[in-house]
């Protein structure tokens, strides 16, 4: 079993520490929003999500056009955040580092597991279409 999690020598609250695991495995998406602008150039993503918080949390195929984020580069971006935030965050507290590790990884392969399930519904689309939305 893990130790309490402490950060700077304060104990973290149990309910604190799951309240942040919900946190930190939604917000690890907000990387969407900034691959859609680095791939389209413009920030309509950010403004729907603002204008239909909704949409952000209960259905992302509103908030996204086939392209726009690509799975590749969603599942990249992941990674990344991953390797950097799970080894600066153990600087500070091993058992939050952990934590913060395994809701990220949790979270990185149920985005694997959609995807496939989504490639295996998406048998009609062109050779170009899948490359589009893999990119």
């Amino acid at each position: 079993m893990l130790s309490p999690i402490t950060v700077f020598g304060y104990t973290v609250p149990p309910l604190v520490a799951v309240a942040y695991g919900t946190a930190a495995g939604v917000l690890i998406d907000v990387d969407h929003l900034l691959i859609a602008r680095f791939k389209t150039g413009s920030w309509d993503a950010v403004r729907f999500c603002l204008s239909n918080p909704a949409a952000a949390v209960a259905d992302q195929r509103r908030i996204f056009e086939p392209g726009d984020v690509g799975v590749l580069s969603r599942l990249l971006s992941h990674l990344l955040i991953i390797g950097v935030a799970v080894p600066v965050l153990a600087l500070s507290s091993v058992p939050l580092a952990v934590l913060t590790g395994v809701v990220l990884y949790v979270h990185l392969l149920s985005d694997v597991v959609w995807d496939i399930w989504q490639l295996d519904r998406d048998t009609d689309l062109s050779t170009d279409e899948l490359v589009r939305e893999f990119r």
